[in-house]
């Protein structure tokens, strides 16, 4: 038997990777982890965890603004954009210890470097080899820009966690959850935020009611939305960039923010001359078992542009190994995967879209509930929430559920246990709800809507 220096070559120390090489490690596997950048990957340094984080400092100003109607005066208040940062950056280097004291302690190695693969069986970091039975990429993504005359002016979702200023004004352009978010979460800061997306409508890939309503709302709140619009250059000027519209129009701006996807992390690692392949859009291939065609070489998470979160990362990391070391069986269920939008208000959806519904079952029953939340009939605020169940007639069963609306990803949470344990309308209709509560109405929808 061929001889190695790791059982397991993990590349990337993401939230996939780090899972991997823990969950090997437990087994008594001996590990290498290598990764160039930030301990964490996306989800702690560029992504989930400061992004909840700016939410959180953006929706303190509408707190404010509703504590009038409760019988609170609330003074004057300043917001401090360094302190945030300092503060972000501070709990983020917090997190990113625990996960190497988590590695170290679980025994796995952690080599700091960029890898790439010589052979099937050996991995290069800054010159040093090192062989290992199995190989594992866990790279992520990375933010796309396109090629325009300013490129060089245009800013990603990475760079915004770090910005040493917050400008007055920006362009975003983008209509998905990241660009959805940034808009949400700059405009509760106080910046003029303007919206460009080249499509009809925000947030392709969610349910047409939930898009219709998500839409509005940040409309209603002050974002000028521009829909059907592209941007064709960008001109730095003394003191703020130009924004050449596809109509021949110009914005003015502080700065320009693109969140127009993003590429999987697959490039400069010597996959091509061994064999492993890529799609169209540059994601590894990879089969069931997250094995590309080269057999000792595995990948998962966002480099296989799979579904892109951090929960289905974690998840194909824990079942990748206990295949490969544990003699488990086992799969994920990428049917039903709870996702949010924390932009404001949030979404939280799991299950089928209305859509997707229709395409898949014959008989599909729709409920829908638009309310005022209880908080806003004193706040002042004009807000409403949306919830929506759908139902398979013949069977009962509920196939999706979304929701926009305060807390919705925490509602949304406990739905998706229910339905992964196959729950009917009939379960639902039966569970006596918390009252008073938003979730409640989950629980109370009784007329068919459509």
């Amino acid at each position: 038997m061929a001889q190695y220096n790791y059982d397991l070559f993990v590349i990337g120390a993401g939230s996939g990777g780090i899972r991997t090489a823990r969950t090997a490690s437990d087994y008594g596997i001996k590990v290498a982890i290598a990764e160039q950048r930030y301990l964490g990957g996306t989800c702690v340094n560029v992504g989930c965890v400061p992004k909840k984080l700016f939410v959180y400092a953006s929706q303190f100003k509408e707190h404010f603004q509703a504590a009038g109607g409760f019988g609170w005066t609330v003074g004057k208040s300043t917001f401090s954009w360094p302190s945030l940062i300092e503060n972000k950056d501070q709990e983020i280097g917090r997190l990113q210890a625990i996960y190497g004291n988590q590695l170290q302690q679980s025994g796995a190695e952690i080599i700091t470097g960029k890898a790439h693969l010589l052979d099937a069986h050996t991995v290069v970091v800054d010159n040093n080899e090192y062989s290992a039975e199995r190989i594992v990429i866990a790279t992520g993504g990375w933010p796309s820009v396109p090629d325009i005359p300013g490129k060089q002016h245009i800013l990603t979702s990475n760079e915004m966690f770090f910005l040493k200023k917050l400008p007055k004004s920006i362009v975003i352009t983008g209509g998905g959850y990241i660009a959805a978010e940034f808009a949400s979460i700059l405009h509760g800061l106080g910046v003029n935020i303007t919206l460009c997306h080249r499509g009809h409508k925000l947030l392709r890939g969610f349910d047409e009611d939930i898009r219709d309503f998500v839409g509005n709302e940040m409309a209603r709140r002050g974002i000028n939305v521009l829909l059907n619009t592209d941007i064709e250059a960008i001109e730095s000027k003394t003191d703020c960039f130009a924004v050449r519209l596809g109509d021949g129009s110009k914005i003015q701006t502080d700065m320009i923010m693109y969140a127009t996807g993003r590429t999987p992390n697959s490039s400069g690692l010597g996959l091509e001359s061994l064999g492993v392949e890529l799609d169209d859009e540059e994601a590894i291939k990879v089969n069931a078992d997250y094995q590309t065609h080269v057999p000792s070489i595995y990948a998962l998470g966002d480099v296989t542009n799979r579904v892109n979160l951090t929960p289905v990362a974690l998840a194909e990391g824990t079942v990748l190994v206990n295949k490969l070391y544990g003699d488990q069986s086992g799969s994920v269920d990428y049917d039903i995967i709870p996702t949010a939008v924390f932009c404001q208000p949030n979404i939280g959806t799991v299950g089928l879209t209305e859509a997707q519904a229709r395409e898949k079952y014959p008989d599909i029953d729709v409920y829908k509930s638009r309310f005022t939340p209880m908080k806003n009939t004193l706040s002042g605020i004009d807000e409403k929430s949306l919830m929506k169940m759908i139902v398979v007639r013949s069977t009962d069963r509920v196939v999706g559920m979304h929701m926009v609306g305060t807390d919705a990803p925490e509602i949304i949470q406990g739905m998706a246990v229910a339905m992964r344990a196959g729950a009917t309308k009939a379960v639902f209709d039966s569970t006596i709800g918390v009252h008073p509560t938003a979730a409640e109405e989950f629980v109370t929808m009784r007329n068919i809507v459509i």
